[in-house]
C-alpha cells in the first residue's frame, strides 16, 4: 500500500503542477488540451487508446474487456474512497452498479496526457448522465474528474492507478 500512496503523492503533485501551468487566464475560459508543440508520440496514442477504451466501456456498460485495462496490482480511489484493486473494484462495485442502469453518457470529454518514461500522467474533465432502469429514479449529471497514472510494461500500458471524483452540476441561474 506504500507504492500507491507514494504515486498517490507523485500524481497528486504532478497533477497539481500542470493545473497551475495550465490554468486560463480567466477563471471561466474553455481551456482546451494543451498544444504540446510536437506531434503525439506513439507512447501518447497508446495511452490515450487504453484510457479512451475505458471510457468507451462505461459508455456501453459492458465491461467485461476491462479487466485487461488495469493491471493486477492497480490501485483504485473513487470520491474518497480506496477500492482496492479494479479486479475488487469491478466485483464490488462498478459491475454490481450496472445492474441498475439504463444509460451511461459521457459529455465535454477533455483529456491531457503526460508521459514521463514508462510512466504516464492523465487527467480527464466530463460531465455524465445517468438513466436507471427504474424511470421512477431521477437521471443523475455530474461534473467530474478522473486522475491517472498508467505504467508501460514491456510493450504494453495498463492503468496503474486511477483516481475519479464527482460532484453535482451547477447550473447557470
Amino acid at each position: 500500500m506504500h507504492r500507491s500512496a507514494l504515486a498517490g503523492l507523485a500524481l497528486a503533485a504532478v497533477v497539481i503542477t500542470s493545473a497551475q501551468a495550465q490554468t486560463p487566464a480567466h477563471p471561466h475560459a474553455h481551456n482546451p488540451a494543451p498544444a504540446s508543440g510536437h506531434p503525439q508520440t506513439a507512447d501518447e496514442a497508446r495511452v490515450r487508446t487504453v484510457v479512451t477504451a475505458y471510457k468507451d466501456a462505461i459508455t456501453r456498460m459492458d465491461v467485461s474487456q476491462t479487466p485487461a485495462l488495469f493491471w493486477e496490482d492497480s490501485a483504485i480511489f473513487e470520491n474518497g474512497g480506496v477500492e482496492g484493486t479494479f479486479a475488487y473494484y469491478l466485483e464490488h462495485h462498478l459491475g454490481p452498479e450496472f445492474a441498475d442502469l439504463a444509460g451511461f453518457e459521457f459529455r465535454n470529454h477533455e483529456m491531457t496526457v503526460e508521459i514521463d518514461g514508462d510512466t504516464a500522467f492523465v487527467s480527464e474533465t466530463y460531465t455524465y448522465h445517468i438513466t436507471f432502469k427504474d424511470t421512477a429514479r431521477e437521471p443523475i449529471e455530474r461534473r467530474g474528474v478522473a486522475t491517472s497514472v498508467l505504467r508501460k510494461r514491456g510493450d504494453e500500458w495498463r492503468f496503474d492507478i486511477y483516481h475519479s471524483s464527482a460532484r453535482p452540476l451547477r447550473r447557470a441561474t
